[in-house]
C-alpha cells in the first residue's frame, strides 16, 4: 500500500481518510509522528495525542534496554531459565519414577564412569532421589527463592552459565574428594541432585550481596545450616558435591558480578571457559592417582 497526501492511504482525493492497517475503517484521528490516519484499535497513547502501532514499534527499536550493573535486563520480570530448570527437573523426576529408576541409573554421577560417560557430570544435577521426595521439593524451592533475582541481575545467559558451571563443580568436587577404596562405596554408587548447583547459587548470592554492599548474614546462615545438614548420616547427603558447588559457584559469580566495563562480555566468556578448563584439569589430576581399571 502506498501513501499519498490525501490521508496517507492512497485513496482518491476528497475521500474519507482510512486507517492504513484497516482500510475499511474511516479515521479522522492522525498519528502524531507519521500523520497517517489511525483507527481506535491501532492507537497508542503518547505524551501529546496518539501514535500508531507502527511508529511505537519503530521507536522502541531505537531505545536502549536498561540493564542492571551486572548485565541483566532491569525490566525483565520472567525468570525463563529458572522456570525451565524446574520444569526439566520435575519432568526427569517423573521419568525416574516411571522407569523404576532406570533413568536414575543411566544418568546419575558415578566416579567410576567419569571418563567412560562424562555426560554424567551434568545430567546428575537434574536427577533427584525417588526414595526421598523432600529432596527435590527442597532443592526446587530454594532454586525458586534464589533463581529469579540472580537471573534478573545477571541476565538469562549468564545465569544459565552460573547454574551449569556450579552443577559441574558439584560433580567434580564429589569426584575429587571420594576415594575408590572407601568403605561406603561412593566410587561405584550413583550420586544425584541439584544440590551442587544450589550451593553455587548460595555462593553467588553471597558474592552479589558483598558487591552491592548488602548484609550477608542471611545468606551466610542459609549456607551454614544447609552445610551442617549435609553431614547428618541419616540423610545420606553428598556433602562433597555441596562443597564443590559452593567453591565453583563463588568463583563463577566473582567472574560474572563485575560492573559494566568495556569488552566485559568477552572477558567473562574467556574467564568462564578458563574455569571449566581448570575443572577438567582437576579431574585429570585426580585420575592420575586412581588405578585405570576403576575408571572404565
Amino acid at each position: 500500500m502506498t501513501t499519498s497526501p490525501d490521508g496517507g492511504t492512497g485513496a482518491e482525493p476528497g475521500a474519507a481518510p482510512v486507517c492504513p492497517r484497516h482500510p475499511r475503517r474511516e479515521s479522522y484521528v492522525r498519528c502524531q509522528r507519521c500523520d497517517r490516519p489511525v483507527c481506535p484499535e491501532c492507537q497508542r497513547s503518547a505524551a501529546v495525542g496518539v501514535q500508531c502501532v507502527d511508529c511505537v514499534r519503530a521507536q522502541a527499536k531505537t531505545v536502549r534496554t536498561t540493564r542492571t550493573v551486572f548485565g541483566g535486563r532491569a525490566s525483565s520480570t520472567r525468570p525463563l531459565v529458572t522456570q525451565s530448570i524446574i520444569v526439566v527437573c520435575v519432568a526427569v523426576f517423573l521419568g525416574q519414577m516411571a522407569s523404576g529408576d532406570v533413568v536414575t541409573v543411566r544418568l546419575s554421577f558415578m566416579p567410576v564412569l567419569a571418563f567412560a560417560q562424562p555426560y554424567r557430570f551434568l545430567t546428575s544435577a537434574f536427577l533427584h532421589s525417588t526414595q526421598f521426595v523432600p529432596h527435590i521439593i527442597m532443592n526446587l524451592y530454594i532454586l525458586w527463592l534464589l533463581g529469579p533475582r540472580l537471573e534478573q541481575l545477571f541476565g538469562h545467559a549468564r545465569f544459565a552459565a552460573l547454574y551449569l558451571v556450579s552443577a559441574l563443580g558439584g560433580s567434580v568436587g564429589y569426584f575429587v574428594i571420594v576415594s575408590p577404596t572407601d568403605d561406603a562405596g561412593h566410587w561405584i554408587v550413583g550420586a544425584v541432585g541439584a544440590s551442587g548447583a544450589i550451593f553455587g547459587l548460595f555462593a553467588a548470592q553471597f558474592v552479589v550481596d558483598r558487591r552491592l554492599g548488602r548484609d550477608t548474614s542471611g545468606i551466610t546462615g542459609l549456607i551454614v545450616v544447609n552445610a551442617v545438614i549435609g553431614f547428618i548420616p541419616q540423610f545420606n547427603i553428598a556433602w562433597q558435591a555441596h562443597l564443590g558447588g559452593l567453591v565453583v559457584g563463588a568463583a563463577a559469580a566473582s567472574i560474572l558480578a563485575v560492573p559494566a566495563l568495556a569488552r566485559r562480555d568477552r572477558a567473562q566468556l574467556a574467564a568462564m571457559a578458563g574455569l571449566v578448563v581448570l575443572l577438567v584439569a582437576v579431574v585429570m589430576l585426580k585420575a592420575a592417582f586412581v588405578p585405570d581399571p576403576l575408571l572404565g
